[in-house]
């Protein structure tokens, strides 16, 4: 039976949780109401709900950006970093736990302080190194430079969780025939499903929204425009369209907010696991 201070203290927690909540969905009840109204509706009351719903804002939307092609973009570019980061960092991070000698004791703390580095400090060395290699404008160029900014934490994260893997499995197979690649792909691999997804989820929701980066290698290459660099459109020097932009924002949003709720239960399993065993 609960006491009486027991029942206070849970509902004051629980007030202060659905209050909390309400705080952080603010700015999606604004970006969705506004989405739907004209831009004078906007400036004289964001906060309202509209007096009359556009949802041509969309369809303007849809043919301004040319929102299926820069959507294709998008998923090309995310999928394809993703897949890299995931295939590299994994093996990566299994050849740093399962040989730990001096050198790759070095290399895991190299990664370790990567991830401190500010982007900002390192932009125009980036921009005059994708020019030297010719990587600035077309799709490998900017798959390599995610591949190079995500490898840090991604390693970091497998690297903890590496070690709940536990080694007789990996000798078993050995003796039974299994070859070094075969163990960590038929073996060690499927066995990282949980972290798998946290790296897919962190990763996906970082490149998907990006714009810094797109926007000093893409540049003016239209062919890969991405959704971020799209949406600037709206935003120029004299004017700027609210009501397009908002729409195009919920737009580009939606689909990795899906992703991210089907998949959000492995993200808190994978971080614990690395966390509390690494």
């Amino acid at each position: 039976m609960q006491t009486r201070a027991q029942r206070i203290r849970g509902g004051i927690v629980q007030t202060l949780t659905i209050l909390l909540a309400l705080l952080f969905l603010t700015p999606f009840y604004f970006v969705l109401v506004n989405s739907v109204k004209s831009l004078g509706e906007i400036m004289v009351d964001a906060a309202s709900f509209p007096a009359k719903t556009l949802f041509t804002n969309y369809s303007k939307v849809w043919d301004i950006i040319r929102f299926p092609k820069v959507l294709g973009n998008s998923v090309l570019i995310t999928f394809v970093s993703v897949a890299g980061i995931v295939l590299l960092s994994s093996m990566t991070a299994y050849r740093l736990v399962r040989r730990p000698t001096l050198f790759n004791r070095i290399l895991f703390t190299a990664f370790i302080s990567a991830m401190i580095i500010p982007f900002q400090s390192i932009m125009l060395q980036l921009v005059r190194v994708t020019s030297l290699l010719e990587l600035r404008g077309n799709l490998p160029g900017i798959v390599v430079c995610y591949l190079g900014f995500g490898m840090s934490l991604s390693v970091f994260l497998f690297h903890g969780f590496i070690k709940t893997v536990p080694l007789e499995i990996e000798e078993a197979a050995v003796v039974d025939g299994c070859s070094p690649y075969g163990v960590f792909v038929r073996i060690v691999f499927p066995l990282l499903k949980p972290i798998v997804m946290t790296v897919v989820i962190l990763n996906s929701l970082w490149i998907w929204n990006d714009y810094l980066l797109p926007v000093l290698i893409i540049g003016s290459n239209k062919d890969l425009t991405t959704i971020p660099l799209a949406v600037t459109r709206f935003f120029g020097q004299f004017t700027k369209q609210w009501d397009l932009a908002l729409a195009g924002l919920t737009m580009s949003v939606a689909p990795v907010i899906a992703i991210f709720i089907l998949l959000q239960k492995y993200i808190v399993e994978g971080i614990v696991a690395g966390s509390l065993k690494g």
